[in-house]
């Protein structure tokens, strides 16, 4: 391979696309793969169909997505999009295999950036398997793409600064917003005050927010989450409770309310899959999960590989648009595009702008840091790995015998072996395991290639 080879880039969000308009800028060219049929990721994709209004989209989101759209159309005659595509995994040396329109193909590339981003973190509770049941990134797709409700009558629980953007985004569009349920304290979040100071408009766009749902009489609630889901064949209500500084649930003062939908946010773990299949070093965290290790430059373990996003460490999309132009500009100079000086200047500002929403967002994280009491929350009989239905009672006996690792409990209980390899019940199962005592080698649950199944029948085709 030249130089002249396009950089392939896996993800057309926030870092994907600013990734790509940061090489087009220094005249690199580079090639999107995206699974969507467009590109800004669940943040900034929009809507898939044409709508007349979007009132439930705040201004904020609405600029943000535009200046995705035009940084990366701007930069258009150095990119290439495939969308529709997604990633199965590594196929030989510096290659990866794509499924595209039910076909399969390769596509070779001399240097790699990763940023697949993340998916959501699953909190089993009883009821959580009940149809209406959402967690909080499906609920922002659907309005997103298309104004399209989730319920009529809605309760929010959860943690963290989704759960007033999306019930201000659900009010707007037209749903009755019967309550929102926030895990932690007030006097918790009052702590941060000046980690919140780094980044004073979204600050001050949360306190709008947080003005918008008192005006409407949306009660806010601190202190208190979800305890248990009601319903036959689908959702009819919930009971919350207040929760304790460890979020243990006081059921003695639950209250149950009537709705036909809930959402569910408790937070997001880095969609690491691809990476752990092509050898990447991993380190685990308690925010993000098991993400790779990096450099200040993006660079991972594995030569010529830059993983960039959330899917190196929930930071949101400023800081992923930052981590991607930190790549790009690196790649530059590995070309010879940029001399180890001019890359230093280009990327001086960014690393500084970054810094910056890291010391705002690690306040956040110690705010929302996940406890132990959501643990307590789903009951012997609760399924917890959906795949194989793995029920909690599997796992306590399995951890009651002495299993100390990530490996034997997906032995005993099939846990994670499921076609999501791990991604609903990983952060459950390392979160018992923690719990139980085990903090040292615990391992993980390790994906397989494909990354997505493939029909035999579409094997034989090919």
């Amino acid at each position: 391979m030249t130089h002249s080879c396009p950089v392939v880039i896996v993800g057309g969000g926030p870092a994907g696309t600013a990734a790509a308009a940061q090489l087009g800028k220094l005249g690199i060219t580079s090639k999107i793969i995206e699974e969507a049929s467009k590109i800004g990721g669940v943040i900034y994709r929009g809507p898939l169909r044409n709508a007349h209004s979007l009132p439930h989209l705040d201004d904020n989101l609405k600029r943000a997505m535009a200046a995705l759209q035009t940084r990366y159309h701007a930069n258009r005659r150095h990119i290439e999009l495939l969308e529709n595509t997604r990633v199965l995994g590594p196929e030989g040396t510096h290659s990866l295999l794509l499924n595209k329109n039910e076909t399969l193909s390769n596509i070779e590339y001399q240097e790699l950036i990763l940023a697949t981003g993340c998916h959501e973190r699953s909190i089993p509770f009883a009821g959580w398997q009940l149809p209406g049941v959402m967690l909080m990134g499906g609920v922002q797709l659907q309005i997103k793409s298309g104004l399209v409700q989730p319920g009529r009558k809605m309760a929010l629980v959860g943690t963290g600064p989704l759960l007033p953007l999306v019930a201000c985004q659900l009010h707007k569009s037209g749903i009755d917003v019967v309550g929102v349920y926030e895990a932690s304290q007030f006097s918790k979040l009052a702590k941060e005050a000046v980690a919140l100071l780094n980044k004073p408009k979204l600050t001050l766009s949360g306190l709008s927010m947080m003005g918008y749902l008192k005006k409407h009489n949306i009660p806010f609630h601190y202190g208190w989450g979800i305890v248990s889901a009601q319903g036959e064949n689908a959702l009819k209500s919930i009971t919350v409770a207040p929760y304790n500084e460890h979020w243990q649930a006081d059921t003695h003062n639950a209250q149950t309310l009537e709705v036909d939908a809930l959402g569910v946010g408790y937070g997001f773990v880095a969609r690491s899959q691809l990476a752990m299949l092509m050898g990447l070093d991993h380190q685990y965290s308690t925010v993000s999960g098991s993400i790779p290790t990096l450099d200040q430059w993006q660079h991972s373990s594995v030569n010529n590989v830059y993983v960039a996003g959330d899917s190196s460490g929930l930071l949101g999309a400023d800081a992923a648009i930052c981590e991607g132009q930190i790549a790009a500009i690196r790649i530059a100079q590995s070309r010879g595009v940029l001399t180890g000086k001019e890359a230093a200047q280009h990327a001086g500002k960014v690393m500084r702008k970054l810094d910056r929403l890291k010391r705002f967002r690690f306040g956040f994280d110690r705010f929302s840091a996940i406890q132990v009491g959501l643990m307590e929350l789903a009951k012997p009989e609760t399924v917890v790995c959906r795949c194989e239905k793995t029920t909690r009672a599997q796992v306590d006996i399995a951890l009651a015998q002495g299993v100390k690792d990530i490996t034997s409990l997906k032995m005993r209980t099939r846990l994670g072996m499921g076609d999501c390899q791990g991604k609903t019940c990983a952060s459950y199962a390392i979160d018992r395991l923690h719990q139980s005592g085990c903090t040292d080698n615990i391992g993980a649950i390790k994906p397989r290639f494909p990354l997505d199944p493939i029909p035999f029948t579409f094997l034989e085709e090919q």
